[in-house]
């Protein structure tokens, strides 16, 4: 799920698009019968979204989200206490478009074939700076901008508006350090340097709001 903190027609446009992702989105999920039973006896009381993205439970899994959101929040009333909700969530715009995903091949989710051909895409964009991708002089409709640490990332993250947290090290939406997003029309991959492969393990000095 992309949460955003503008409306989705500005950040989104596929409405059948899915994506692996390190961070355990929370907000509406399924999970295996197998994996319930290894977690259940251990369940938080509280805020167990933080608590299945920390590594001691993700344990190098990936979750599958779509592109658009398909769940939503209905206010600042619940465990997590309303945290990110008047500049991000509120403005969360579900998916109109019924896609029948049982009826397509979703085989390229696959992890070794995801990471193949996804990373192959992301890291062959053209790469441009931060004040380019803000000036709006971009001649390519996909382009990449690079980070080199949490702090950057928070910083670039707050800069185009989308939601710049970090659990345990890994971006919200992220998938081997990559965020997918629209900024104006153009699609943006967030990445680290290409070969880095390990999360920063820096704190970010910059306020998360």
């Amino acid at each position: 799920m992309i949460e955003i903190k503008s409306f989705c027609c500005i950040f989104c446009v596929c409405v059948d698009l899915l994506y692996r992702s390190d961070f355990f989105p929370g907000l509406g999920w399924m999970l295996t019968s197998s994996l319930w039973d290894e977690l259940r006896d251990k369940w938080p009381k509280a805020f167990w979204d933080d608590w299945m993205r920390d590594s001691a439970q993700r344990k190098g899994r990936a979750c599958l989200r779509p592109e658009i959101p398909r769940t939503d929040t209905f206010g600042r009333v619940g465990v997590s206490r309303g945290q990110f909700f008047d500049k991000h969530l509120k403005f969360i715009v579900l998916n109109s478009q019924a896609v029948h995903f049982t009826e397509k091949d979703l085989s390229y989710l696959m992890k070794d074939e995801y990471d193949r051909h996804y990373l192959d895409d992301v890291y062959s964009v053209p790469l441009i700076s931060a004040e380019q991708l803000h000036s709006g002089s971009i001649a390519d409709n996909t382009v990449r901008v690079e980070y080199h640490s949490n702090n950057e990332f928070v910083q670039l993250a707050q800069r185009v508006g989308i939601m710049a947290d970090l659990k345990d090290r890994v971006p919200r939406m992220a998938y081997k350090g990559v965020v997918s997003f629209m900024f104006h029309s153009h699609r943006v991959y967030l990445t680290r340097p290409q070969g880095q492969t390990e999360y920063y393990t820096d704190k970010p000095k910059i306020r998360v709001t």
